[in-house]
């Protein structure tokens, strides 16, 4: 089972299932994947009938270990969690967190302890195969009916012992196993800016924004980046940056406004590109990855990126510290790691992860 699977940074990272080896095995591409019902490129299966790990397959001992040694160089680090506590005010009326420093016991002097309570969602966070499935059929990825999966607060008293239907497609796959390898960060905001005749960045992170296709090559191609199957795959497209720029009455009204964010388009094109060139995850600065609202007549790019592929999508990554890094030394690739919070069954889960570039280390703690 993929959540047995334990590994450790370095060398840790197995082949998959059946003794396929998909460091450079034979993947189908999207035009070859089956459909399900209306959603075409359905890769359930692609990895194992029982898989609960999806892309993350890709990262295995051979691409991280190949990651390590070209990109590993000085150990410079770089954290991209934002503060746990970020921010207080969440988008989608989610809960603020709430993190009560507290004395140990009313009469004891300087033994301090914290309570965090919050919902996982609301600041840098990976969305695990729980959180979206396809909607209209309510199945999760590889065929999981959204009906067997519990709810509510479920007690676990032995983690060797675990209702199978409670730990189905949980985060803790992700965090027995990791996301670690090459990492690539696409410096949307960078990119544009540069082009633009007034040194600007030409549109509103903050609004209903389609990044396309064309707008991932293009930054790519300036960057100098090749992509590699197995790359997790990071993308800034400004939402923290303006975050930082605006006042606190812009920051806080972003809770009752509409929400509108810039994000990758919905599109055939777009489903190609990120599954024909086998990421293993992709995580970028919005709160949505995708374009915010959707536009009409489309679906969301969620239900085929968890629900069809189990790609793990990242949000609120804060990549300026890491943008800086990678325009001081011109590298855009780097060597990452990451930890999801190993909670059996969890939709979602704060992501601890650690990115090491090739002049330097970029890590991520929470």
């Amino acid at each position: 089972m993929a959540s047995k699977r334990l590994m450790t940074v370095g060398g840790h990272l197995q082949s998959s299932p059946g003794g396929v080896d998909w460091t450079t095995a034979k993947i189908p591409s999207f035009d070859e994947l089956p459909a399900f019902k209306e959603f075409p490129g359905c890769a359930w299966g692609v990895w194992g009938s029982d898989d609960e790990l999806g892309t993350v397959n890709l990262l295995t001992d051979a691409v991280v270990k190949t990651a390590a040694s070209e990109e590993i160089k000085t150990g410079r680090s770089v954290s991209l969690n934002w503060p746990l506590n970020f921010p207080d005010k969440p988008m989608f009326e989610r809960k603020t967190p709430e993190i009560n420093m507290k004395l140990r016991e009313p009469t004891t002097i300087g033994v301090r302890d914290d309570e965090i309570h919050m919902n996982t969602q609301s600041g840098t966070q990976w969305d695990g195969l729980r959180h979206f499935p396809l909607l209209a059929h309510n199945v999760f990825y590889n065929n999981t009916p959204g009906e067997s999966l519990p709810t509510g607060i479920r007690p676990l008293s032995n983690p060797h012992e675990i209702d199978p239907a409670h730990a189905r497609i949980g985060i803790q796959n992700w965090a027995d196993h990791g996301i670690c390898g090459r990492g690539v960060l696409l410096d949307i905001v960078s990119h544009k800016t540069s082009l633009a005749a007034n040194k600007t960045l030409p549109y509103d992170p903050w609004s209903s924004y389609a990044v396309t296709v064309a707008d991932l090559e293009a930054c790519a191609e300036a960057q100098g980046v090749k992509f590699r199957r197995g790359d997790v795959l990071i993308l800034r497209v400004g939402f923290i940056k303006q975050y930082y720029d605006a006042s606190q009455a812009e920051r806080d009204a972003l809770q009752t406004k509409e929400e509108t964010f810039a994000g990758i388009e919905q599109s055939e094109d777009m489903k190609r590109f990120l599954w024909n060139n086998h990421f293993s995850a992709i995580a970028s600065d919005q709160p949505t990855l995708e374009r915010w609202p959707i536009a009409e007549g489309t679906t969301h790019m969620h239900q085929t990126i968890l629900g069809m592929w189990g790609m793990p999508i990242g949000e609120f990554f804060d990549l300026e510290k890491l943008s800086q890094v990678c325009a001081e030394t011109g590298r855009y690739t780097f060597f990452f790691s990451s930890w999801p919070l190993n909670i059996i069954g969890d939709v979602q889960a704060r992501p601890t992860p650690q990115y090491v570039i090739p002049f330097l280390c970029v890590h991520t703690f929470d």
